[in-house]
């Protein structure tokens, strides 16, 4: 595990620095129960499928399956769209290429990419994609783009503008919005979901659908409908922390990164004297721009995502931090003389809650095995070039125990260790296209997501410009010319 734990620390990008210690003492709460009375809750609307949660995975999933010609319905509880990638500012976006520098987290993510404005997007040129050269893959590695001496595709962006094209994307094809709307319960039929109840500013309602998607991240309509779940965490990895990231503005990046690179005594002594008096001390990341400065910490340990009592606490020290930080950086650190607190996520930033069980998962076995699933749906980059890519099966997106559902994102089925990488943005964008090209299917189709022959949805997603193993791809193509 030691070896993992630094490859996981390379692939953040950023120091395994966890800021820990006890919650705060707090009131016992009372031991008491109030029932609710019965009632008729009016029907919302009715749908083919509907999805849970407008981050990166139900972004995806919903246009995935609005291309399909199905009906789709997407509810989101805040009044954007994006989630962790554009809320909780994690704007720096994982890796997309794998290390030979081909992008393997192509379809819906290559298709944001290929639409956002230019001036949104700090990244390598996709001619430096894989690159070892060492000057250039040391340029970016200041810049969150190299790790193992290897360019990748891991930009930055404006989260402001893929709030935009999400916006977009979601009006041009023609799916239903519902923001300001939170899901409380689903509805069941026995075992199968048969839609689910929101809360919003007009009270209780529910929506009827054929498919459910749960992108929550989380995986709560899941878990309500009676799912079980995994939460095993490595409490010295920083990959189950929690924290609210924010943005100092007017600062001069280039500055600060000459005063890193030509420094190395003058900026570890800033550090050290940061932590010596916030006992955890972050350093900035770029944005995309030089005059942003993105702070993804400090990373709270020891809370439940879960937990409205936790959350509130990590918010109350995450806002602490970050103007502790202003103070420190504006004294001390080249390039942040003029900064200022431009902007705290108005999402907290949950790495880890629950990971949902399912028909099969992603496991640490399968890095070393370099397994390619009959029923694979995506494929990962993995965490070092010592592992062949990760080969992600629909099985990983099918609940557990119920019919009528299915999830991506965030809470996929998969081990601790594969989490690591499952969680972030990119991967996120892959399993939700999925999970919406098996939405539209099944719905189409009338069946159970689980009854879907997995080479339909492989077809669609590479009609849809994902990306899946060359062996996948060579047995959908045959199935195809035998069918013809």
């Amino acid at each position: 595990m030691a070896v993992e734990k630094s490859i996981n620390s390379v692939s953040e990008g950023m120091d395994l620095e966890i800021f820990g210690g006890a919650r705060d003492r707090r009131r016992e709460r009372p031991v008491l129960t109030y029932r609710e009375a019965a009632r008729e809750i009016p029907v919302f609307a009715e749908t083919d499928v509907l999805v849970i949660g407008g981050g990166p995975s139900g972004t995806s999933a919903a246009v995935a399956a609005a291309k399909l010609g199905a009906d789709v319905m997407l509810v989101e509880r805040y009044n954007h769209l994006g989630g962790l990638s554009t809320g909780g500012l994690v704007i720096w976006i994982d890796r997309m290429t794998d290390w030979s520098g081909k992008q393997v987290i192509a379809g819906f993510a290559r298709e944001l990419f290929d639409r956002l404005p230019k001036d949104a997007v700090m990244g390598p040129p996709k001619s430096e994609w894989g690159s070892k050269d060492a000057a250039i893959a040391d340029y970016w590695s200041y810049r969150s783009a190299a790790f193992q001496g290897i360019v990748t595709w891991s930009p930055t962006i404006d989260p402001e503008a893929l709030k935009t094209l999400s916006m977009q994307l979601v009006t041009e094809n023609k799916i239903r919005l519902m923001l300001h709307a939170m899901a409380v319960q689903p509805i069941m039929e026995g075992n199968v979901v048969k839609g689910a109840i929101f809360e919003s500013k007009e009270g209780r309602h529910a929506v009827l659908a054929k498919v459910v998607i749960d992108t929550t991240g989380d995986a709560d309509m899941l878990a309500r409908a009676g799912v079980g779940s995994d939460s095993d965490i490595d409490e010295t990895d920083i990959h189950h922390c929690i924290n609210t990231a924010f943005m100092l503005g007017g600062v001069d990046m280039e500055r600060w990164t000459e005063f890193r690179r030509t420094n190395s005594a003058g900026f570890s002594d800033f550090m050290k004297r940061g932590r010596d008096r916030l006992k955890y001390f972050e350093k900035p990341f770029f944005s995309w721009r030089s005059d942003i400065g993105l702070f993804m910490g400090p990373r709270l340990s020891g809370y439940s995502a879960v937990d409205v009592e936790d959350l509130t606490e990590v918010e109350l020290k995450s806002r602490q931090l970050a103007v502790k930080h202003l103070e420190i950086y504006r004294a001390e650190a080249p390039g942040f003389e003029n900064a200022f607190l431009m902007l705290g996520a108005p999402q907290v930033g949950v790495r880890h809650s629950r990971r949902f069980a399912a028909d099969r998962m992603v496991t640490r076995k399968q890095w070393d095995e370099g397994k390619v699933w009959d029923d694979e749906i995506g494929v990962s980059t993995s965490l070092s070039p010592k592992w062949k890519n990760i080969s992600v099966p629909y099985g990983s997106l099918l609940p557990a125990g119920i019919e009528g559902a299915l999830g991506a994102g965030r809470h996929v089925a998969c081990d601790a260790s594969s989490h690591t990488f499952l969680r972030e943005v990119p991967q996120c964008w892959m399993t939700g296209q999925a999970a919406g090209v098996a939405g539209a299917l099944a719905a189409g189709a009338g069946v159970a997501p689980r009854q879907l022959d997995p080479r339909a949805i492989q077809r669609e997603l590479l009609r849809q410009g994902a990306y899946l193993s060359p062996s996948i791809v060579a047995t959908t193509e045959s199935a195809a010319d035998a069918a013809e």
